[in-house]
C-alpha cells in the first residue's frame, strides 16, 4: 500500500505553505474506478486521518479496483462550488456540513438549530435515528446519495479578537463570520449581531484583516486551522452541534460495481464512527493547548441565549420553515424548543 502524490511516492502531510495537501492512495496498478473525495479541513484532522485509513481499506479489500483521492483544505474549491461540481459529477464525493448542504435541501440544516443539543448521547440519537433518517431522504430526492453516518466536526464555540462573549448583549452588533447558510444569520441576527457569510477557505484571512471581529468553530477546527493567531477570546457556547455528511453523486457512485460498493460504503462509515471518538478525545484536551496559545476561555450560562432566541421567535420560525415532520422528531430528540 502506498500514500502517494504527483511529487514522489511518498509524502509528508501538512498544511503549511509548501507542503502537498493533495492525497492519493490505492495500489500501483491503475484502479477500475476513482472517486475524488473533497473536504474543507486541514489533512491533520481526524476527518482526513480516518479517510486515509479507509481509503487503504477499500484499495486493499477491493484488489486495487477502487481508488479514493482525497482532496482536503478546500483543494477543489469552497464548499459551496465542490457541491455544484458533485451535482454535475465533476467531483464525486465530498463531506459537508448539513448546514451548508440546506442551501440545496433546506432539511439538511436541522441539526444547527441553535442550543438544541445538549450532549453527544442526544446529538448520536437524533442523528444515527430518524432525524437523519429523514434528512438522508430528503437529500436523495435532490439526486445525492448520503451515507449512513455521519462525520463529527463538534460542538461550535464562539471565538473573538477583542472581548470575551459572556452574555447575548455580548453579541450586539458583533461582527461575527458565518458560513453561508440562512440558519447561521438567523440565529446571531436574533442576538443582534452582524453576520457576514464567508467561506471556510477565506475565514483566516478575514479574521486577520479584520473584517470580522469573530467567529465560531468547533475547537479542533481552531486548532487545525490556526485560528488561535487571530483570535484572542473563546466562549465555550456549545451553541450549535455540526457534522459533516458525506455526500456522493448518485450516477458516479450507482456506477460502482455492486461489491465494491458495499465494501467502500462499510468502511467508509466505520471510518465516521472512529473519527466521532477522534474528535470527542481531542476536543477534550484541546482547550488546554489552545490556552498554552493565548486564548482566554469563559463558560457562558446557555439559559439566557436560549431565552433570548424564544423572545426573538428563532424557535418558531425555523418550525415553519422546516415543517412539522421534521420538528416533530427533532423534539422527539432534544424535547421541547419552541
Amino acid at each position: 500500500m502506498s500514500i502517494t502524490t504527483g511529487f514522489g511516492r511518498r509524502a509528508v502531510l501538512g498544511t503549511a505553505a509548501g507542503s502537498l495537501p493533495l492525497l492519493f492512495i490505492g495500489r500501483a496498478r491503475a484502479a477500475e474506478t476513482t472517486l475524488r473525495i473533497s473536504n474543507n479541513v486541514p489533512a491533520t484532522h481526524p476527518l482526513n486521518v480516518r479517510l486515509r485509513e479507509a481509503a487503504e481499506a477499500i484499495a486493499r479489500e477491493t484488489d486495487g479496483k477502487v481508488e479514493l483521492r482525497i482532496f482536503p483544505s478546500n483543494q477543489l474549491g469552497a464548499d459551496t462550488d465542490v457541491l455544484s461540481q458533485v451535482r454535475a459529477g465533476a467531483v464525486q464525493m465530498m463531506t459537508i456540513s448539513g448546514l451548508i448542504l440546506s442551501t440545496l435541501v433546506p432539511a439538511a440544516s436541522i441539526n444547527g438549530v441553535g442550543f438544541a443539543f445538549t450532549d453527544y448521547p442526544t446529538v448520536w440519537k437524533a442523528m444515527d435515528g430518524a432525524l437523519g433518517a429523514h434528512v438522508r431522504a430528503e437529500v436523495g430526492k435532490a439526486g445525492l446519495i448520503m451515507f449512513e453516518r455521519i462525520w463529527d466536526n463538534g460542538f461550535r464555540q464562539i471565538t473573538s479578537s477583542h472581548k470575551p462573549i459572556n452574555t447575548p448583549a455580548d453579541l450586539a452588533n458583533f461582527k461575527i463570520r458565518v458560513p453561508v447558510s440562512p440558519l447561521w444569520t438567523s440565529m446571531f441576527t436574533a442576538f443582534g449581531s452582524a453576520p457576514t457569510s464567508i467561506n471556510f477557505a477565506e475565514t483566516y484571512s478575514a479574521l486577520q484583516t479584520r473584517i470580522v471581529d469573530g467567529q465560531e468553530n468547533p475547537l479542533a477546527v481552531v486548532e487545525t486551522a490556526k485560528l488561535y493567531e487571530v483570535q484572542k477570546y473563546c466562549a465555550m457556547t456549545n451553541h450549535m452541534w455540526d457534522g459533516f455528511w458525506l455526500i456522493a453523486n448518485r450516477r458516479a457512485f450507482s456506477a460502482v460495481p455492486a461489491a465494491s460498493r458495499v465494501v467502500v460504503e462499510r468502511e467508509l462509515n466505520a471510518a465516521a464512527m472512529r473519527q466521532r471518538e477522534d474528535v470527542a478525545a481531542l476536543n477534550a484536551k484541546l482547550e488546554g493547548q489552545l490556552r498554552e496559545r493565548g486564548v482566554t476561555f469563559n463558560t457562558p450560562d446557555a439559559a439566557p441565549f436560549r431565552a433570548k432566541l424564544q423572545q426573538a421567535g428563532f424557535y418558531n420560525e425555523w418550525k415553519g420553515k422546516f415543517g412539522p415532520e421534521a420538528w416533530a422528531l427533532l423534539e422527539g430528540a432534544v424535547g421541547g424548543l419552541a
